[in-house]
C-alpha cells in the first residue's frame, strides 16, 4: 500500500487549493526565472507518474502556510480545470526573508493511506484534580503520527485530563480515533502526557527508549536540489 509522510501541527482544517502551471524550463534557471514572476517552482510526483515541475502562486502557498496545517493535510491542485488532490511533503524557505523557495507535492487518492503527524489538543485542564492540587502537565506527544486515508484526515486528536489524578497518564489507547485511522507505532501504548507533582522534574521521556517527538520540525526540503 502506498504511503507518503508529512509533519506539521494542524490547527484549522481550511481547505488549501493551488492553481499551477507547468514549468517549461527546469533546473536552477527555471526555478529563479519562477520567482521573479512571484511564483514558487515546485516538483510534483507520485502517484505511479512521472515527476513533473510546476509554479504555485505565491500568495496562496504563503496562504497555505498561514493555515498552520500545511504539512499536514492534503490540497487540491487545479490545472486547466482538472484537479489532483496531493499532500505537500516539504517545503524550502529563503532562510533571511523568509519566503517560500521551494514546494514539493506527493499525488494521493483519497482512500490512499498515508503517514501525518497530528495534533494533540488537551481539553478538561480547567478541572483536573491533579491539576487543581498543584500538578503540571508534561506533555511527551504534542503530536501523533497516523496512517490514515488521505482523504479522512483528523483535525486534531483530543487528550481527556479532567479526571486525572497526580501520578496519572494519559495513554494513545486512552484516545478516541476515527475508525480507518491508526497510530504508526503499534508495539506498545505510549505515553501521551503525565500529571506529575510539585517535586516531580520534567523529563522528556517516559518510558525507556521512547523519545518526545513532538518538537520535531516540519521537514525540510534540500537546499541544495531545486527540483
Amino acid at each position: 500500500e502506498a504511503e507518503s509522510r508529512a509533519k506539521g501541527n494542524p490547527m484549522s482544517k481550511s481547505k488549501i487549493s493551488f492553481n499551477v502551471e507547468l514549468r517549461e524550463r527546469v533546473g536552477t534557471g527555471g526555478s529563479r526565472a519562477a520567482r521573479r514572476e512571484g511564483l514558487v517552482p515546485g516538483v510534483l510526483y507520485g502517484g505511479g507518474e512521472d515527476p513533473v515541475a510546476i509554479s504555485l502562486k505565491r500568495n496562496e502557498v504563503l496562504k497555505a502556510i498561514e493555515t498552520g496545517h500545511f504539512l499536514s493535510s492534503t490540497a487540491t491542485l487545479v490545472h486547466k480545470g482538472e484537479q489532483q488532490m496531493v499532500i505537500p511533503q516539504a517545503i524550502q524557505m529563503h532562510p533571511v526573508s523568509d519566503q517560500p523557495m521551494h514546494v514539493d507535492l506527493f499525488r494521493v487518492s483519497r482512500d490512499q493511506k498515508i503517514k501525518v503527524e497530528v495534533q494533540v489538543h488537551f481539553i478538561g485542564e480547567e478541572v483536573s484534580p491533579g491539576l487543581k492540587k498543584g500538578g503540571t502537565l508534561n506533555v511527551v506527544r504534542h503530536t501523533v503520527e497516523l496512517l490514515v486515508p488521505a482523504g479522512n484526515i483528523p483535525e486534531s486528536l483530543e487528550a481527556d485530563v479532567s479526571e486525572l489524578e497526580v501520578g496519572d497518564n494519559v495513554k494513545i489507547s486512552d484516545i478516541k480515533l476515527p475508525g480507518d485511522a491508526e497510530p504508526t507505532i503499534t508495539d506498545r501504548d505510549f505515553t501521551i502526557a503525565t500529571i506529575a507533582g510539585r517535586t516531580a522534574t520534567t523529563e522528556t521521556t517516559t518510558e525507556e527508549g521512547e523519545e518526545a517527538e513532538g518538537e520535531e520540525p516540519a521537514a525540510e526540503a534540500d537546499a541544495e536540489s531545486e527540483d
